[in-house]
């Protein structure tokens, strides 16, 4: 048994190329969606995220990541609630824009403040209000927990993330 772990620690190595991580987790396709909150300044923050996933049916529990230098990590860490936007294959632009260090990234996007308060982004796929539930470092991140308090879908299909680039699904 002993002999076995070694290998396996053998394998992985002690150095991990982070290149080599980045393009490991890149051949994980995923949906993309935008995070946003609405800050303690009043204003409407969000970014671009593929690191969201759900955690409990019971209760009702979603995480989205956040880098510890994004631009909005400050107004997640003091929020109470935030939404979740799941985005549709024609919404790709609202990608790019959020993942941008565009200074006011919901400068002429069409949204509004959800049930819960957090900003929602018009057209979204699929829509997860939340209250933050908990919050948990990790690394250079921090992985925010969110008790669903409201669900809203739409017909349409997803937009995907592969390889380094959007993908839309084959039928």
């Amino acid at each position: 048994m002993s002999s076995d772990r070694h290998k396996t620690s053998s394998f992985l190595g002690l150095h991990m190329n982070p290149g080599e991580f980045r393009r490991a987790c890149g051949l994980f396709a995923t949906g993309i969606a935008v995070a946003a909150v609405i800050g303690r300044d009043g204003k409407p923050h969000g970014l671009t995220v593929n690191s969201f996933t759900s955690v409990s049916l019971e209760p009702p529990l979603v995480l989205v990541c956040v880098d510890h230098k994004a631009a909005s990590h400050g107004p997640f860490s003091s929020a109470e609630f935030f939404a979740i936007n799941v985005l549709a294959e024609d919404q790709q632009e609202l990608s790019a824009r959020f993942a941008s260090s565009h200074p006011n990234r919901f400068e002429e996007v069409d949204w509004f403040e959800g049930a819960v308060g957090a900003p929602v982004l018009a057209g979204a796929l699929a829509v997860l209000e939340c209250e933050m539930y908990e919050k948990h470092e990790a690394g250079d991140h921090t992985i925010f927990i969110g008790r669903v308090r409201r669900a809203a879908v739409r017909e349409g299909e997803a937009l995907i993330y592969f390889k380094g680039a959007y993908r839309r699904l084959a039928e």
